[in-house]
Formats: C-alpha cells, sequence, structure tokens
C-alpha cells in the first residue's frame, strides 16, 4: 500500500478495512435475519461508519471503484441517517 506512506502501518490499515467490512457484514447479516429494521438507527449507523472508513481508505490508497462503491454506500446511509433522526419525536422536558 504505497499511497498511505510509511507513517501508517500496514498492521493498522488492516486492521481498519477488517472492522469497517464487519460492522458492514453485521449490519447486513442482522437485516437478513430480521434482528435489525433496514431502517433502524444501529443498523444505519453500522453502514455509515463502515462504509466511511473502507471509503476513505480506497480514496487515500487510489482505488477508484472501490471508492465509488463505499462513496455512495457512505451517502446513502449518511441521508437515510439523517431521515430516521428528523422522524425521531423531541425528548420531553
Amino acid at each position: 500500500m504505497p499511497a498511505l506512506g510509511p507513517e501508517v502501518s500496514h498492521g493498522i490499515v488492516i486492521a481498519l478495512e477488517l472492522a469497517g467490512a464487519v460492522l458492514i457484514l453485521a449490519g447486513f447479516t442482522l437485516g437478513q435475519l430480521r434482528v435489525l429494521d433496514q431502517h433502524s438507527l444501529v443498523y444505519l449507523v453500522l453502514n455509515l461508519v463502515g462504509s466511511f472508513v473502507l471509503a476513505v481508505i480506497a480514496l487515500v490508497d487510489e482505488r477508484w471503484g472501490f471508492l465509488l462503491l463505499e462513496g455512495v454506500w457512505s451517502v446513502v446511509s449518511a441521508v437515510s441517517l439523517v431521515a430516521v433522526l428528523r422522524r425521531r419525536p423531541a425528548p420531553a422536558d
């Protein structure tokens, strides 16, 4: 991974990639098993954080196809998350 340079160890990048993938796969799997609703806060946060981490790594490594996939995934997750948060009732004082 030459684009990251020597300041970021290969092991850290691999750990971040795995963490991002696990977050996305956890949300997807729990959604498929109907443990999480695909519009739930937890599902959307798992997808947003996981895809954002992978998108940043793809950008730094100049992996354009992967960046497109994860970037769009991040944007869709973020837009959906904002919509869910707007629908939630305000807490009572």
